[in-house]
């Protein structure tokens, strides 16, 4: 099995995000009756797929150990993305998990998709990412790569609430 291409595995989990990396915070509020098809749709790549995001997965729901390639782009530009599921999580507070990027991922670092549900019943879904570039094109995309990574979290964040209305 491939070996993670960055030390601080599981930091998305809870706590700071590491020193010295990017960082990628953002959180958007479902509706209250949402929590469990959130959750279903971030653990089952439904979130992913409905996205634009090409997903294979070993599994058809993430779990520790599963590898998961992420495609972005078309034919021949189509940039794959690989990851293995560091963490994740199912109860009745948080649904979720982070995956750690593998050699041939153009970054290196950790993202977090969440659903929480806090002590007044409100539905939260985070994404918290901690990368810097590992292949040239993402060194010299620079402030572009940054904002890239905030707008696919906004993204995800809107495409999530799309579903949680069944739309």
């Amino acid at each position: 099995m491939p070996e993670l291409t960055y030390p601080e595995v599981g930091a998305t989990r809870a706590g700071p995000l590491p020193a010295g990396w990017r960082h990628v915070r953002h959180r958007v509020r479902l509706p209250d009756d949402s929590f469990g098809r959130a959750g279903d749709a971030v653990l089952g790549w439904r979130l992913h797929r409905a996205a634009g995001i090409r997903i294979t997965a070993d599994a058809p729901r993430a779990a520790p150990g599963v590898r998961v390639v992420s495609g972005l782009g078309v034919g021949p530009l189509r940039l794959a993305a690989p990851c293995r599921v560091v963490w994740a999580a199912d109860d009745a507070r948080q649904a979720g998990f982070g995956y750690g990027t593998l050699p041939g991922h153009p970054a290196r670092g950790e993202e977090a998709f969440v659903v929480t549900r806090d002590d007044s019943g409100a539905v939260w879904f985070e994404v918290r990412a901690f990368s810097r570039p590992d292949r040239w094109f993402m060194r010299a995309a620079g402030p572009v790569g940054r904002a890239f990574q905030q707008a696919y979290a906004w993204w995800l964040g809107r495409v999530l609430r799309r579903l949680c209305a069944g739309q």
